[in-house]
């Protein structure tokens, strides 16, 4: 059983509030996933942890030249 599966079920609790506004940033509860970099690639990423690995490419990702 996934650990916000456990939280959902034991304690009522939901990732996201019941009631959410509009236009405020909501952050879900983060699931630890065993899953790490070995210590060179985590300093090379700037993170352990292989889902919060997420590189900014800048305007290469609407197809811009930005060598």
């Amino acid at each position: 059983m996934e650990i916000l599966d456990t939280i959902m079920a034991d304690y009522g609790l939901s990732p996201l509030p019941r009631d959410t506004v509009e236009a405020m940033a909501y952050i879900p509860y983060q699931q630890f996933n065993s899953k790490l970099y070995s210590p060179s690639q985590a300093l090379e990423a700037g993170t352990a942890y292989p889902v919060l690995d997420k590189p900014f490419y800048g305007s290469k990702c609407r197809g811009g030249k930005n060598d």
